[in-house]
């Protein structure tokens, strides 16, 4: 007699050997990989390492006092960190390229319902990481190093080292990025069962208090710029709250979803 639990399993039948597995995820690990370095040597040729890196520099640039310059302090850095700069920018510009593989490596592991919530989880998340990098450096370093300069002493010659300040703009970019991630972690917990719809909007005032604690702790020291890491948080986790009720809505099981529909 068939078991009619396996008759309904979207996955019966589709198991591979492990060996296979292995190959299939060197395979998608070399061509995230072939990705990269295709990106990466067209950044090379155009527009070139350093002028990435003045780009990157550009806002800082424009906030330094009249006939200042950034300085290289290490003996190879004026040709490491632009090099740094573009392998970073490749990887950036090809995450896009890099997640597909992962995903099209795990989703044939996947039931319909699990696709339906892991696809749109990393599309979006992708997306928000964007954003969050985009605003730091098109807003927030806008505000944030003119704010600076105004607070250094006359005495002081402002003369930033080029690889501090990469450091420095891949600390705020993670940042940034981590942080516009609000709405996928509430999305998660909640599909997850670990809070509920419910206890997400009673923790409002708590979340606001953390949001400003971690505002504080990463951003420069002006007020612009954790107000400017604080409210995207702030309206970021409603946009959460409101996402993570349509996707329990149309996630759910087959046989959550019988069940609930049962229950009513």
């Amino acid at each position: 007699m068939t078991d009619p639990a396996k008759k309904t399993d979207e996955l019966v039948g589709t198991e591979q050997p492990f060996v296979a597995h292995l190959i299939e995820l060197r395979d998608r690990l070399l061509r995230a990989v072939y990705g990269i370095a295709a990106v990466l040597a067209v950044l090379l040729f155009y527009p070139g390492p350093s002028q990435l890196y003045d780009l990157l520099a550009m806002p800082l640039v424009k906030a330094l006092p009249e006939g200042s310059r950034m300085i290289a302090v290490g003996v190879v850095s004026p040709f490491l960190v632009p090099i740094k700069v573009s392998v970073l920018a490749a990887i950036g510009l090809a995450l896009p390229w890099i997640l597909y593989q992962i995903w099209a490596f795990v989703a044939p592991g996947l039931y319909k319902h699990e696709k339906k919530l892991v696809l749109p989880l990393v599309a979006a998340s992708t997306i928000l990481f964007y954003m969050g990098a985009a605003f730091c450096y098109f807003f927030v370093f806008g505000q944030a190093f003119p704010a600076i300069q105004r607070m250094a002493p006359i005495s002081v010659a402002v003369s930033p080292d080029i690889e501090a300040y990469l450091d420095f703009v891949i600390t705020m970019f993670i940042a940034f990025g981590v942080a516009f991630e609000v709405p996928i972690v509430v999305v998660i917990l909640a599909r997850m069962g670990i809070v509920t719809v419910a206890q997400l909007k009673s923790f409002r005032a708590y979340f606001v208090v953390g949001a400003a604690a971690v505002a504080g702790l990463v951003t420069p020291p002006d007020p612009v710029s954790m107000i400017a890491l604080l409210v995207p948080m702030v309206l970021l986790y409603e946009v959460g709250i409101f996402a993570a009720q349509i996707f329990i809505k149309h996630t759910a099981a087959p046989d959550d979803a019988a069940d609930a529909a049962k229950a009513q």
